[in-house]
């Protein structure tokens, strides 16, 4: 299993992720970028869109080094909610929290903006903090790049901000897809585990009745599995569980309670409990913020569920 970074950088370089940064950037003139909370670098650094004042001052040891610190700042900050930040030079970056579950796993940050126009001033005051550092910035270079540096006002930060909350809210239920199926060099028997998993989790399901199906001890068998996937056995289980769940809450003419227990959840309860530590939310609350009806075919629900009543399903 993946470390919590390599998930990050996994997100990263997914397809959803490069569509998404494309996009925005086109949108709004801004960068983007995907960052796990062990990360100490700057964001933006070497991105196309990075500023080119931001870009100078890292370019030197002691106003690199203060950046850093304002990035420290802004992550603690948005470990649980966005959160903006301005810089001792006016500009200002905001960061938004991307979950697995209920815990934090990265951000995704934008901004190198200002929300008011520079002036003589403003850049005056820059030189002056910079040269308290000892970094010279009085040169017509890095006046010009602070002059050219965007500037976006507040409320259109705050539908960025909107934007970005939005996404990450993606990008949870993609992290989630990928700790269940992420692949890695893995034994056989493990590979084999996941699979009889998968295609069983909707009945009750022991750790002695998957070890016997892969041949192996339960004890070697359990102590294997979470070195290979750094879950528990039961873990592993409720997260493929809460996959399938995921799928059939698209279909709003079945309730809550039939999908849990179609799913394999022995209660209610338990189903409820599970969903929103593994997802972040509730079951009703994730169903809620489906947008629209997609179209399910009835054959497939009871394929990917054997047991599920048939219901009528409207297609969107």
């Amino acid at each position: 299993m993946k470390t919590q970074g390599q998930l990050v950088e996994t997100l990263a370089r997914s397809e959803t992720f490069l569509n998404y940064e494309r996009a925005y950037t086109e949108a709004t003139g801004m960068p983007v970028a995907l960052r796990s909370v062990e990360s100490w670098q700057l964001p933006f650094h070497g991105k196309s869109r990075e500023n080119v004042f931001c870009a100078l001052m890292a370019g030197q040891s002691p106003t690199c080094a203060a950046c850093l610190q304002l990035q420290e700042k802004l992550t603690q900050d948005a470990m649980t909610e966005p959160a903006t930040r301005t810089c001792a030079y006016g500009l200002c970056e905001t960061a938004v929290p991307v979950k697995l579950g209920p815990k934090t796993i990265g951000f995704l940050h934008t901004g190198q903006v200002m929300r008011q126009n520079p002036t003589a001033t403003s850049f005056q005051r820059a030189v002056v903090q910079a040269r308290k550092l000892g970094v010279d910035i009085a040169n017509e270079q890095t006046r010009r790049a602070y002059f050219a540096t965007p500037v976006v006002p507040q409320k259109k930060m705050q539908a960025v901000s909107d934007l970005l909350v939005i996404f990450a809210d993606h990008l949870a239920m993609k992290s989630n897809q990928l700790v269940v199926q992420m692949a890695n060099t893995e034994p056989p028997n493990i590979t084999k585990a996941k699979l009889f998993i998968r295609e069983h989790c909707t009945e009750t399901l022991s750790l002695l009745q998957v070890s016997q199906a892969v041949h192996t001890s339960p004890f070697h068998f359990c102590k294997l599995f979470r070195k290979c996937t750094a879950l528990s056995f039961t873990e592993f289980v409720s997260r493929t569980r809460v996959e399938k769940a995921k799928n059939l809450l698209l279909n709003p003419n079945l309730r809550i309670s039939e999908i849990a227990y179609a799913t394999g959840f022995q209660s209610l309860t338990h189903f409820a409990r599970m969903f929103k530590r593994i997802v972040g939310k509730s079951s009703s609350s994730y169903r809620e913020n489906l947008t629209g009806t997609v179209p399910v075919h009835v054959s497939a629900v009871q394929t990917c569920v054997p047991g599920l009543s048939p219901r009528r399903i409207q297609m969107g």
